[in-house]
C-alpha cells in the first residue's frame, strides 16, 4: 500500500509504502513541522507500522526536511544516488536561502544506482535512475503494485525544473523517455508534487513529451 502527505511549504509528496504485517518504507520525508512529523508519527501508530527504511528519489531541500527527525526518531539514515551527496550535504546551506531552519541530515546508509532491486518484506522496489532534474535522480518501480515513485522527474503534465545546479533539461527529457514511457500504461505515477497520474496519461497528453 502507498499512502501520501503532502507537507512543507513547497507541497511536496511524502510517501510510505507498507507491507501486509506492518513493515514500512519512508520515501523521500518532507515534514518540517512539529505538526507534520506529529501528523506522520500519529498514522504510523495508529496503523500499526514500523518503518524500516529510508529511499530518496534525491536530495533536494522539500524533500529531505524531515531526515534528521527520521533519524533521530526511527534511527534510519537515507539510501540514496551517490551523485546526489554534495546536495544533501548543503541541506542547511540551501534552507537558509529560503528561510528555514533545519537540521543537517544524517550521511546515507547506502548508495543507490540504476538496477537495484531492494528487497525487504513487502514487493520488490526496483531503482531507476532518470537524471536531469538532479544528477542523481532515482524512480522506484513497484511492478507488484503497477506503481512508480517518479520524484521530481515526471507530473501530471509536467517535468522537474531543471535550473538548479546539476539539472539538465536534454537529459531530463531523455530519462523519461529511456525510462518511464517504457513501463506500462497503466502504471500510476506518484511524483513529487502535485497528484497522481498514469504513464499512459503522460505519454498522450503532457506537453514535454511531445518534444522529443
Amino acid at each position: 500500500m502507498i499512502t501520501t502527505f503532502t507537507f512543507n511549504p513547497f507541497q511536496e509528496n511524502t510517501y510510505l509504502l507498507s507491507a501486509p504485517k506492518g513493515d514500512t518504507i519512508l520515501i523521500d520525508p518532507g515534514c518540517y513541522s512539529p505538526a507534520e512529523e506529529k501528523n506522520l508519527s500519529d498514522y504510523m501508530i495508529n496503523q500499526g507500522l514500523k518503518p524500516v527504511m529510508l529511499l530518496l528519489t534525491h536530495a533536494h531541500l522539500d524533500h529531505i526536511l524531515g531526515n534528521h527527525w527520521v533519524h533521530k526518531t526511527f534511527g534510519l539514515r537515507p539510501q540514496m544516488h551517490a551523485l546526489d551527496l554534495p546536495d544533501l550535504h548543503r541541506l542547511e546551506a540551501y534552507a537558509a536561502m529560503f528561510g528555514v531552519q533545519v537540521k543537517a541530515s544524517p550521511d546515507p546508509e547506502k548508495f543507490l544506482v540504476h538496477g537495484d532491486k531492494i528487497q525487504w518484506a513487502g514487493p520488490e522496489i526496483q531503482v531507476m535512475q532518470a537524471s536531469g532534474h538532479s544528477p542523481g535522480s532515482l524512480c522506484f518501480y513497484i511492478k507488484e503494485l503497477n506503481s512508480i515513485v517518479s520524484g521530481d522527474v515526471l507530473f501530471e503534465g509536467s517535468v522537474g525544473r531543471t535550473d538548479l545546479p546539476g539539472g539538465d533539461h536534454s537529459t531530463l527529457l531523455q530519462s523519461i523517455h529511456r525510462v518511464l514511457m517504457t513501463l506500462p500504461g497503466n502504471t500510476t505515477v506518484y511524483p513529487g508534487h502535485g497528484p497522481i497520474t498514469t504513464i499512459e496519461q503522460e505519454r498522450e497528453h503532457n506537453p514535454f513529451l511531445q518534444e522529443n
